[in-house]
This record gives C-alpha cells, structure tokens and sequence, in this order.
C-alpha cells in the first residue's frame, strides 16, 4: 500500500492527522513509516529541512505524543489516540499506582521523579539531574526508553543551540515532559475510561482497517 508522500512540514502534520500512528522508522508494516514516505533526498540532506528538522514543529503544531512508543523506536500517536494508546501500554496503572503497588522500578522513578517537579526538562538537564551515581548512568537511557514506551513520557518538543546569526543547528535537544502535563485534565479524564484489554481491541480494530494488508502480529508488535 502506498501512502501520500511527505515533502513538508504541512504534509507530515496531515499524515500524522490522518494516520494516527506513524513510526518515523521504516519496520515490517511496509511503506508505514515517516522515512519510507520521505523522498530520499529529503530524508538527509544538507540543503533543505526535512523530517528530522519538522519533529519539533509537528509536534506543537498537531499536539501530538512523539516518543519511543514502537519496539523502542520513535513514533507520532496523535492527541485522539493517545489516551486510549496509553491505557493499554499503561495496564491501567496510573505510575502513583505502580509506586504504590510495588511494581515500579526504584531506577525508573527517579526519572518520574524529576519530570513530576518541573513541567518539561530537556534532556541534558534531566540527565543531569539524575545521573549522579555510575549505577543511575548505567540504567538511566534504558528507564527513559521503558517510560516512553510505557506511555509515563513523552517528548514536548525539539531544542536547538543556535549559531551567531541566529541559525538553529546540529541535532535537536529532546524536551520530555508527562502526558498529565503535556495533554492536561482532558488526558487524565480519558486515560483510564475502558479497561485496558478493550483499548487495545478498539485500537487494534482500527489499525485493522487502515492497514489491511498488515499481519495481525504485526500490527500487535506495533500496539506492544
């Protein structure tokens, strides 16, 4: 199945829309993926902006999650979808619940932690901040990245050192945040509506539909 191509800013803003989900990887769903529906010449380049340099953008300007939600690999989840997305990936547990209940690892809520102190941290300071110790360095990118694919994180946004003249440049900062923070009352309230196996059957009927070429256990590996 071919999708529209992304060849700017707008156009990944609308498939985002569109789509629901979308990895920004290429994987085993062909052609469902920001990099197989970029040009190649746009994919990298030193001459003109493409999807690396629109993360930031789409993500303020859609309100969408952006974080590692796919086999530890990064996708969109747009704003409608992400609650349900995040009650499943959650098993319903709010993370005060897992604090509680005694499932949550003492190394992932460091992190939680600090993100629960401040709204959002680019990363470098959020790494500061809990990296104290050899042991917390050593665990700290895989808590991140089960946090993310958890659905307790979420990236807010891209930062970028800027030159002399004013130009962004290098790679982008990523700014974590929480959903709670990021999306507000409204995720709160929706978050937790359904029991969690029937937010994965909604979610997995509608991602039936819009890939029906797609194995079922593909599209589970995508749901995780």
């Amino acid at each position: 199945m071919r999708f529209k191509q992304i060849t700017t800013e707008k156009k990944l803003e609308e498939r985002v829309e569109e789509l629901g989900f979308l990895p920004f990887f290429r994987n085993e769903i062909a052609g469902f993926s920001v990099e197989e529906m970029t040009p190649p010449e746009l994919w990298f380049s030193d001459t003109a902006e493409g999807p690396w340099e629109w993360k930031g953008p789409v993500i303020r300007g859609t309100h969408c999650a952006y974080g590692k939600f796919f086999k530890n690999k990064a996708m969109y989840v747009a704003a409608r979808f992400f609650p349900v997305f995040a009650n499943y990936r959650r098993d319903g547990y709010d993370y005060d619940s897992r604090v509680d209940e005694g499932i949550a690892r003492r190394r992932d809520t460091y992190l939680m932690e600090e993100l629960w102190k401040e709204p959002s941290l680019v990363s470098k300071e959020l790494k500061k901040r809990v990296c104290f110790t050899e042991d917390r360095k050593k665990s700290y990118e895989g808590s991140l990245t089960r946090l993310q694919m958890m659905c307790y994180i979420n990236i807010a946004d891209f930062e970028y050192a800027v030159d002399r003249h004013g130009k962004p440049y290098g790679w982008g900062l990523a700014r974590y945040t929480t959903p709670e923070a990021f999306f507000g009352d409204g995720f709160c309230r929706e978050a937790y509506k359904k029991k969690p196996q029937e937010s994965k059957a909604e979610l997995f009927a509608y991602l039936k539909e819009l890939l029906p070429y797609a194995a079922d256990g593909d599209i589970l590996g995508l749901l995780g």
